[in-house]
């Protein structure tokens, strides 16, 4: 297996394998759709079959995992506590606020990676690099707000107060508002993390301890919620393995794959194409007509997204 993946790292370029990534990823959002078990739930057979999938892997290499430094262990297990904490909290937010609020606010996250990168990972950030974030994040605003906006312009509403429900609201959404954005914290810490150590760990020796604590956490999380773990019908269950294989192999490890080469924030900037593709499988398996400003926004995080390859390429 150490020799496949060495033969695909020299075939395959990174950014084709973030590509792929993304596309994966972005079916994560249909499949939570169509599942209807307990959020936490589903993050949490999400990552323990994904667990499971490259125990083998990893196990077969004993030698890998045995040589982990007692750094490197630690940091790993506060990436998969990152995770998992990404997980949950920005699950948790999409209850408590409005899908708009909550996503513009995760959708920060390339900020955090951004700048804490070029603090502790020495990944220098160049001005077209910076345009091509700001393009991005421009994108992916306007997907998320871009409706709240226009659908009163159009309807000769008040802008303002249609963006003060969005973001302001009780304190229960003022509270879900607080974990989007932690949700962004930790995925930046996950993305860093994953970054670092992927320049000293094989990638299922890293993936292996990641994927466990997290479902450890998650499944911590499950029971002291009383959130049910069994009872599920087969469908639900054929939906918990949809989600690990796609999103989850074909997403996250590739990713984590890739973090090896891409540097964390070309990385964190490309999964804003999460709800581009989310948006084309939406209109393709749900049938949901995204409006006019949803398709300029990811028009644009696309134009941004490739500014920013562009810039770390030249």
């Amino acid at each position: 297996m150490n020799q496949w993946i060495t033969a695909l790292e020299q075939r395959v370029d990174p950014m084709v394998g973030v590509v792929v990534a993304v596309i994966a990823i972005s079916t994560s959002a249909i499949l939570v759709r169509w599942s209807g078990a307990p959020s936490v739930v589903k993050a949490f057979y999400r990552v323990l079959f994904m667990a499971v999938a490259v125990a083998p892997f990893a196990l077969r290499d004993v030698d890998a995992l045995r040589a982990i430094s007692r750094r490197d262990l630690v940091l790993a297990i506060v990436s998969g506590l990152a995770l998992a904490a990404h997980f949950a909290s920005f699950f948790e937010s999409l209850e408590l606020t409005t899908v708009a609020a909550s996503v513009t606010l995760i959708t920060t996250q390339p900020i955090f990676v951004g700048v804490a990168a070029a603090a502790l990972l020495d990944e220098r950030l160049t001005p077209r690099m910076i345009g091509g974030m700001t393009v991005a994040l421009a994108g992916a605003f306007a997907m998320s707000v871009g409706p709240l906006v226009v659908d009163p312009l159009l309807g000769g509403g008040d802008i303002v107060a249609a963006l003060e429900t969005a973001f302001a609201g009780s304190a229960t959404q003022l509270y879900g508002n607080a974990l989007a954005l932690a949700g962004a914290v930790v995925g930046a810490v996950y993305t860093l993390s994953g970054r670092s150590l992927r320049q000293r760990l094989p990638l299922f020796a890293y993936t292996f301890v990641v994927y466990a604590v997290c479902a450890v956490a998650l499944g911590s999380l499950a029971v002291g919620t009383d959130a049910p773990l069994l009872g599920y019908s087969q469908t639900e269950w054929m939906l918990f393995l949809a989600m690990a294989l796609l999103p989850g192999m074909f997403g996250h490890t590739v990713i984590n794959w890739a973090l090896k080469y891409v540097e964390s924030s070309v990385v964190s900037v490309s999964l804003l194409g999460e709800p581009v593709g989310s948006t084309i499988l939406a209109l393709v398996l749900l049938g949901e007509v995204p409006e006019a400003v949803t398709i300029l926004g990811g028009a644009v995080v696309l134009v941004g997204i490739s500014l920013t390859n562009r810039a770390r390429v030249t």
